[in-house]
């Protein structure tokens, strides 16, 4: 379709194009699809030394051991087939193989496969969505002006601000609303391997090579790291994936069970039976592991803490982050009732909260 629409002649009416998007935007979408992608890297013999910071605040000589797990996005790929693989064998054995033969037989069977294939097929739309805003999305990088940026924002820091403008960490507070007994917090620190300062809750990826904004964890189902900027899209992914192997488990346990049975009680062909088998096989243990990886992920969000932030929350009475459950999860998913089940942020959420740009979070005043 992108091709299509960067061959298309460019037709005028009345003085105005009629696509109003310019074609040099279709080359700049192509552009960034491709260096999402396939983001060139310096390759480097050996070991690459770094400078950082010891404990006494003295600079050290360091070496990156991590700079060779970059390779692992070229694994990232192989995942993203394996993905398609799935979706292609599940599609397989439930529209082709167990319900759209019984559309033919009418009645009450026929009625019960079309509620299935519905819902099916909603849930693989959103599944597909979110998987595709998941892998094209920037989780966020840290701005060359990020710290002006959050001047802008909160001018009454700009003075304590100036005075520390190198030494990491930095630790400056503001308040966040006359109506709140939240507060704002602007801490950050020092990226030894990017020589570069780095916003609160900002961490490097050893596989992206570069800082991620409220990094939670690199994923390769995704060959992207989840952050910021797509935090909310990977856990719509995660439920409507969870949501679609649970259907297509219930829909295939009866060629499951019809696969143990005897050959003169069996219905369909046998490659049938063995697509329907391994389709089973695979869907029950996606929907097993992705259960627990729900409930995790789900304890997460709601004590606004990322897989990382784990290790750090240990010993801490009071989380400074975790400002009750439900601003917890609209920190996430945006105070906007009608985006929540849809991987889209309104403009106005990315406005009002600013957790979602993140480079600023409230914290608990009371911490």
């Amino acid at each position: 379709a992108l091709i299509w629409l960067l061959i298309q002649p460019s037709q005028v009416q009345n003085g105005f194009p009629e696509n109003p998007r310019p074609r040099s935007y279709l080359f700049k979408l192509a552009s960034d699809i491709w260096k999402r992608l396939f983001r060139t890297r310096v390759r480097s013999a050996g070991l690459v030394p770094y400078i950082t910071l010891d404990r006494g605040g003295r600079f050290m000589m360091a070496w990156n051991f991590f700079k060779f797990c970059s390779g692992l996005r070229m694994f990232g790929y192989l995942m993203i087939l394996l993905v398609i693989a799935i979706i292609g064998a599940s599609y397989l054995a439930v529209v082709i193989i167990s319900c759209g033969p019984q559309l033919f037989h009418g009645g009450f069977r026929a009625a019960i496969s079309i509620f299935i294939l519905v819902i099916f097929h909603f849930l693989l739309a959103m599944l597909i969505w979110s998987y595709c805003m998941v892998v094209f999305t920037d989780p966020g990088s840290v701005p060359e002006n990020w710290r002006r940026l959050l001047d802008e924002e909160n001018p009454e820091t700009v003075a304590s601000a100036n005075s520390s403008d190198f030494v990491a960490p930095i630790v400056r507070s503001s308040a966040w609303s006359p109506s709140t007994s939240m507060a704002r917090t602007s801490e950050g620190g020092y990226c030894g391997r990017c020589q570069n300062n780095k916003p609160p809750r900002c961490h490097h990826c050893s596989v992206c090579q570069r800082c991620v904004l409220k990094m939670d964890h690199h994923c390769v189902w995704v060959v992207n790291c989840v952050g910021a900027g797509n935090y909310k899209f990977f856990l719509l992914f995660l439920m409507y994936t969870f949501l679609e192997t649970t259907l297509d488990t219930l829909v295939l346990l009866p060629h499951f069970i019809e696969f143990f049975g005897e050959a003169k009680n069996r219905s369909g062909s046998p490659g049938n039976l063995a697509i329907s088998f391994l389709t089973f096989v695979l869907n029950l243990a996606f929907a097993l592991s992705l259960l627990g990886f729900l409930i995790m992920h789900a304890s997460l969000l709601l004590s606004n803490t990322t897989t990382i932030e784990v290790y750090e929350k240990r010993g801490v009475v009071r989380w400074k982050y975790d400002l009750g459950r439900r601003k917890n999860f609209e920190q996430v998913f945006g105070t906007k009732k009608a985006y929540w089940m849809i991987p889209v942020l309104s403009t106005e959420d990315l406005v009002n909260v600013p957790a979602l740009r993140g480079l600023d979070f409230p914290i608990r005043s009371d911490v």
